[in-house]
């Protein structure tokens, strides 16, 4: 999720008609490598439904642990593809999500055991009781299958996997090329046998095998087999799936661009500016850090060399009016330039409010005041997915908010999941209607 104004989700519905000039080419060995791992999955997928919540949970736990036995494997594994993407010349911001390091994995295996130990909302609701006395009931069916296109962070691969199974469904996975090789000794050393364990088809989990964007193409392309695909990475990438899966009649949710904003309003506290200046700008290359610093126009001279102080300690260069850019410009998918971060003056808290949602993509929004009635009018006027007062907007994230690992996360206009989208927001409503008691 401008992220999801056509479409991270960030995680967006897309209804919308496919350019001739981006349509997909003739199905090639990706097509057929993508059509058999749908197939495999699902073949897989009643097993997984009929396995149940305690095989699962007790298969991610299992999963947790293998993270941690089989570490320096997996470690080994991921050095290969952060040296061959840093030959290619990748940019240090994607050279950060795509690198494991031992807290990681050790954050991954920890997030495994949360999802694990999470109670699921009940299978089945009463409604109510016609006046006829038939009994109304609400359940949560499984999707089957779900796909997911997502950048090349090894790291995702096991969030997504995971709360894919956690919503009782089979998961085709497709991540960048450069990750490929971190991803395949996720799945073959960790999820595989940790499901195979507990008597849950290993097959569950299908990653798709060969690099290239044709792939992604073919997996938006199956709504049959997979009716429901997360599409994350950012960019106009993201945007060409969720056309391409809105054309063939899959149920596509899309991360297309995000940014966070921070308002620094004239009662902000000068010891606040720099603290959330600094917390907003920990990692430079994920969608809910600082992108774009909006300063009250009355309070420039005094908090800006505040917030400039603390960009300067991190290295962030200021691009500074007149620009030469969109204001929103999503400066973590600017390779090279990602150590950026747009400033511009507002007049007041509406104001602010208004260009952080026209300007970027709404994905987050941060009012740093001390004045409650300035924080309530910002809050109040915008519209976007989070809005957060003296706190970083780097908190709207599925672990850190809900306490879940996340499949992405939904900014979309529309009805539907918004925020970050958990496994239980992976699943079917289906009626059923019973006779009186």
């Amino acid at each position: 999720m401008r992220r999801a104004r056509a479409a991270r989700g960030n995680l967006s519905a897309v209804s919308t008609s496919v350019d001739p000039a981006i349509a997909p080419t003739a199905e090639g060995p990706e097509h057929a490598a993508v059509r058999a791992a749908a197939v495999a999955a699902a073949a897989a997928a009643p097993g997984v439904r009929a396995a149940g919540g305690a095989a699962v949970d007790a298969a991610l736990r299992t999963a947790a642990g293998l993270l941690r036995d089989r570490s320096a494997l997996l470690l080994e594994a991921n050095h290969t593809d952060v040296a061959a993407a840093e030959q290619n010349g990748m940019a240090p911001g994607l050279l950060d999500r795509l690198r494991l390091t031992p807290e990681r994995l050790a954050d991954m295996a920890t997030q495994l055991e949360v999802l694990a130990d999470t109670p699921e909302p009940p299978h089945q609701r009463e409604v109510r009781t016609l006046p006829t006395g038939e009994r109304v009931f609400e359940r949560r069916v499984p999707v089957g299958v779900i796909g997911a296109v997502f950048e090349a962070r090894p790291n995702v691969t096991v969030d997504v996997a995971s709360q894919v199974l956690k919503a009782r469904s089979a998961a085709v996975l497709r991540t960048g090329a450069a990750a490929l090789g971190s991803a395949r000794a996720l799945v073959e050393l960790v999820l595989a046998p940790a499901l195979e364990q507990h008597g849950v088809p290993a097959a569950a989990v299908q990653l798709v095998p060969t690099p290239g964007h044709a792939g992604a193409d073919a997996l938006v392309g199956l709504p049959d087999l997979v009716p429901l695909v997360v599409v994350r990475g950012s960019g106009e990438v993201t945007r060409r799936l969720s056309a391409l899966g809105a054309a063939a009649g899959t149920r596509v949710l899309a991360h297309a661009d995000g940014g966070g904003v921070l308002y620094l309003h004239s009662s902000a506290a000068e010891d606040d500016v720099e603290r959330l200046v600094t917390e907003s700008t920990d990692r430079l290359g994920v969608c809910n850090r600082l992108n774009l610093l909006l300063i009250d126009a009355h309070a420039y001279d005094r908090l800006w060399p505040v917030a400039e102080e603390a960009l300067a300690d991190r290295d962030i260069v200021p691009s500074l009016a007149p620009h030469d850019h969109p204001l929103g410009h999503e400066w973590a998918l600017d390779s090279g330039a990602e150590a950026h971060v747009t400033v511009a003056t507002v007049d007041g808290p509406v104001d602010a409010a208004l260009t952080a949602a026209r300007e970027t993509s709404g994905l987050a929004a941060c009012v740093c005041a001390t004045d409650r009635v300035a924080a309530e009018q910002f809050i109040d006027a915008y519209t976007g997915t989070g809005a957060f007062w003296n706190t970083t907007t780097r908190l709207l994230d599925g672990y850190k908010l809900l306490g879940l690992p996340e499949t992405g996360i939904n900014v979309d206009h529309t009805p539907g999941p918004r925020g970050p989208v958990t496994y239980v927001d992976l699943s079917l409503r289906q009626f059923v209607v019973l006779p009186p008691a």
